[in-house]
């Protein structure tokens, strides 16, 4: 086994897992070449809060001695695996993004950490993430912003944005994100990566610091789709210490990749998704649309009823819980937090109790209105985002749809409809803009309907051509 240069750090995690069975490649010497990539570029990205770096080299030494002996545990083992820094990890500090939580180590892992580590992943650090996860912008951590490898005045999206920042640089084979109005898709979107939103209670969040009980989604961010497969195979499965957790059979989300999508349905929302867009975004998306139909895909249009209060409700709901949740924090640590969020927690307050309910009730017209428009097509297909990537510390937008609002509103508007509902979400890149930000298109399923997901989104990444991507990714790094 042996490493000889460092073209095996921008393997894909399925390629690399490759290798590693084949026993061609060195675990050990593939962290090591990837904590001194990490030493070297970080500084430029700031997407680890910490690398644990003594535990990953004694988890991948584990690691070569028990797949040398012949036991091999699946993909993911001996393959460097980040965490956004919500999510507990009893060995290292999980800080929030906040300077409350610098110190703070937990006594215990989150499941979906003890998932990994049984599966033999190397957890290589904890990521950036916007304060308390409570941001799509990802650029107000107490760390520091986040930076976004395809051009660092540019921000990641957040609010798992070290997760998004990470596998854009070939700082990890793959990272847990989460996602509360979009917070996995944001960052993937403008990182230029692949990013699930599972189904609601699919993946365990017990251990996972909560932004909204009803809202977060814990899920896997990767260079690939094939990638992101592999770690929902891993991450899936009822957890009793979770009380919103599903039971579901144990199934491979990989299945389906090879199928193709001729003859297959796509259903394409006529209204609210394609509003107030970015003229590249528009382009692109519509050149997206033309590859599916050349796949042999049917495009049908639909509409989606009551979309616009769909939206408003899941903003509402996250204001009260996020205030519900921070309320005794907020008052006991009045000076420790980040304007911008503290101002946004703020808005919580004054919400009643007739609208919260009003606005829970609406999780099953979003149910509902989803069904109905899925009823004859697989899937449905929408901009991932309106937008490119704005600079750090932007607020405003010069778009029309979006004049004097808090740029916020442009970045969650079209992933939040499904953290209301649960549906699956998956974002995957579909072009570039000609400054080399990236453009995402959205697939949107049925409840634990991932693996036909998964499947679109292969034979999409495919024809577009994923090699090049790739290649064009590491001339920019």
């Amino acid at each position: 086994m042996g490493v000889d240069s460092y073209e095996c750090l921008f393997w894909s995690l399925s390629a690399l897992a490759g290798e590693i069975k084949a026993k061609r490649i060195s675990p050990v010497e593939v962290t090591e070449k990837l904590l001194n990539r990490i030493h070297e570029i970080d500084q430029t990205y700031n997407s680890y809060i910490t690398v644990m770096e003594e535990t990953a080299r004694e988890a991948t030494k584990k690691t070569e001695t028990e797949i040398m002996g012949g036991n091999y545990r699946g993909p993911l083992h001996g393959v460097p695996i980040g965490l956004k820094d919500i999510i507990n990890t009893k060995n290292a500090r999980t800080t929030m993004g906040s300077e409350i939580f610098k110190d703070y180590i937990p006594d215990c892992d989150a499941t979906v950490v003890e998932k990994l580590e049984q599966a033999g992943a190397i957890i290589i650090g904890k990521l950036n993430t916007h304060q308390f996860a409570y941001g799509p912008t990802g650029d107000r951590s107490y760390f520091g912003p986040a930076r976004n490898p395809l051009d660092p005045t540019k921000i990641t999206g957040g609010s798992s944005s070290g997760s998004g920042a990470s596998v854009a640089a070939y700082l990890n084979y793959g990272a847990l994100g989460t996602d509360t109005s979009g917070s996995i898709r944001i960052p993937a979107t403008l990182c230029g990566i692949v990013g699930m939103k599972p189904t609601f209670g699919r993946v365990s969040k017990y251990g996972v610091f909560p932004l909204s009980w009803t809202l977060d989604h814990v899920g896997p961010m990767t260079r690939t789709v094939r990638d992101n497969a592999l770690m929902l195979n891993v991450l899936s499965g009822y957890d009793e210490k979770d009380p919103y957790s599903v039971k579901t059979e144990q199934e491979d989300f990989t299945r389906r990749l090879e199928e193709g999508i001729e003859g297959a349905v796509v259903g394409v929302p006529t209204n609210f998704y394609f509003d107030h867009l970015d003229p590249v975004v528009a382009e692109k998306v519509s050149g997206s649309l033309n590859l599916l139909r050349e796949l042999g895909a049917e495009v049908r249009e639909l509409e989606i009823d009551r979309l616009e209060e769909i939206s408003q409700s899941q903003q509402l709901v996250l204001k009260s819980d996020a205030y519900a949740i921070h309320k005794e924090r907020r008052e006991g640590y009045p000076d420790q937090w980040d304007e911008e969020v503290k101002e946004r927690l703020l808005l919580g307050a004054d919400i009643k109790a007739y609208e919260y309910a009003r606005a829970q009730q609406m999780r099953h017209v979003a149910v509902q209105s989803f069904q109905k428009a899925m009823e004859n097509v697989s899937v449905l297909v929408t901009p991932s985002l309106p937008i490119l990537a704005p600079d750090i510390g932007q607020r405003e937008l010069d778009l029309p749809g979006y004049e004097g609002q808090h740029i916020r509103w442009a970045l969650i508007r079209l992933p939040g409809p499904t953290n209301v509902n649960g549906f699956p979400s998956l974002t995957v890149p579909c072009g570039y803009s000609d400054t080399g930000l990236p453009v995402g298109l959205q697939f949107i399923g049925r409840p634990f309907d991932e693996a036909t997901l998964y499947r679109f989104g292969h034979a999409f990444e495919q024809a577009l051509g994923l090699e090049n991507r790739l290649e064009t990714f590491k001339k920019t790094i």
